[in-house]
């Protein structure tokens, strides 16, 4: 039986064994967590998501769930994204088992899909609709044309920015704004003493975490992780242009602390009123609009990513998603959960209990077309637009071997990615210049992906 917890609601790749995929992840943190192996009853699953605010809700609608589905009991573990991750990847590379229902995202599912981790979902019932999700979100759950993972939500990226603080200080927003601007903008704003930020950006280390907007910023830098032979581009003049602006930016004119800013923790900055502009998830939009959550819903701009020599990768696209581990033995109690979770009548309960502006984004067509979503969401199309723009094969000036935007679509990058992140956060506090970091960064992906076959 697996012991119950008891957290509060808080494709182009190389074929590798699960031995070389965990010695890859060694990088993170230098030993793996340790989880129990068990069997669990028939009755119970246990669901593995990740503590931002859509998943919570998802916990909180338990007691909906099982009264529908008295037969199957809810059994939850909830934790901060990078702990996820790492917890997550050591049990299905081992098949441990501890987890009947995972949340992971584009980067995982057909990479896990392609060793035979995950159950394939190509018989999910006619009234699931599987034609309602969003092509670009569902095929970067698949692999070889087969969805491995249902999208819970999805997002791109966007410029959030306080209206009333741009009217105050006379800034016009423009159609698609630039680094620049947005550098110009944040020094005008910048209001420390009134604990106002010029601008708000993930500097929390993780491949998930600052590095999924680091990436973005590389991308439309002019940048790339690896040209067309695996080599690594990190010390390329596009990295250390890149990588500078971002650390002058949130050192002259971000909050205190920024290097331990992730995305929940720049939300709650937000919507307090503590920045004058954020670029991050479309996914906080809801959010943000939501009155009763945020202190500045009515004055609330959006505009898309900025973007510096290139438009190209300047707004990423994700889908955090629920999967079931082959290692499970509750796969049916499973399927049933996650057909229930990422379903149309889900997205009417959430819309029903939680207010439209709540109910998870970017998967549906049938949510963009839901009258009273696009009376609540003034963001809908704009959202929807990013994510089906939003192109994971062209996201770089220089043609590159891989898929994806803020990531890299190859098993290795989980270590490198959140390597990478360590370093860039280094520079970000000044413990090290940013040629220190890069050059260490570039060792490092160099060893790593010599070790891993790609090159010499």
């Amino acid at each position: 039986m697996k012991q119950r917890h008891s957290q509060p609601y808080a494709s182009r790749y190389p074929l590798h064994s699960p031995i070389r995929y965990l010695s890859a992840l060694a990088c993170l943190s230098g030993s793996a967590l340790a989880v129990s192996v068990g069997a669990a009853q028939a009755d119970t699953i246990t669901v593995a998501t990740v503590n931002n605010n859509d998943m919570v809700i998802m916990q909180s609608l338990t007691e909906e769930f099982e009264k529908a589905h008295p037969d199957i009991t809810l059994d939850w573990v909830v934790l901060e994204e990078n702990v996820l991750r790492q917890r997550m990847t050591t049990d299905i590379a081992t098949q441990g088992g501890q987890f009947d229902v995972m949340t992971i995202g584009s980067y995982e599912a057909p990479i896990w899909a392609e060793r035979g981790w995950l159950e394939p979902l190509n018989d999910l019932p006619a009234d699931y609709q599987v034609d309602d999700l969003l092509g670009p979100v569902r095929d970067g759950l698949s692999h070889d044309g087969t969805l491995y993972a249902v999208p819970f939500y999805a997002e791109s990226s966007m410029l959030y920015f306080r209206k009333d603080l741009f009217a105050e200080a006379g800034i016009d927003m423009v159609e698609q704004p630039t680094w620049t601007q947005v550098r110009d903008w944040a020094e005008q704003l910048h209001d420390p003493d009134n604990d106002v930020a010029g601008i708000c950006l993930r500097g929390k280390p993780g491949w998930g975490e600052n590095m999924a907007f680091v990436s973005t910023m590389i991308n439309t830098f002019g940048g790339r992780w690896f040209d067309m032979d695996w080599q690594a581009q990190i010390d390329s003049p596009a990295w250390q242009e890149a990588v500078s602006f971002y650390v002058d930016l949130l050192d002259n004119y971000g909050p205190a602390g920024a290097s331990s800013n992730g995305f929940n923790e720049n939300l709650a900055l937000f919507s307090r009123g503590n920045c004058a502009m954020w670029v991050d998830a479309t996914s906080a939009a809801g959010k943000l609009f939501n009155p009763e959550e945020s202190e500045v819903a009515a004055e609330l701009g959006f505009a898309p990513a900025p973007v510096a020599e290139t438009p190209k990768g300047s707004h990423w696209l994700w889908s955090w998603a629920l999967a079931i581990p082959t290692s499970s033995d509750a796969k049916e109690a499973a399927r049933t959960f996650v057909t229930w979770a990422t379903s149309q009548e889900y997205v009417a309960l959430v819309g029903e209990r939680e207010g439209w502006t709540s109910v998870p984004p970017g998967t549906r067509q049938s949510t963009y077309d839901h009258p009273s979503y696009v009376e609540a969401a003034p963001f809908a199309s704009f959202v929807v637009d990013a994510i089906r723009n939003a192109d994971p094969l062209d996201s770089s000036l220089e043609p590159n071997p891989y898929v994806g935007v803020q990531f890299v679509g190859i098993p290795e990058f989980q270590a490198i990615g959140t390597q990478v992140g360590q370093m860039v956060a280094s520079a970000l506090t000044g413990d090290t210049s940013v040629e220190q970091a890069l050059a260490a960064a570039q060792r490092a992906t160099e060893r790593t992906m010599a070790r891993a076959g790609y090159t010499d």
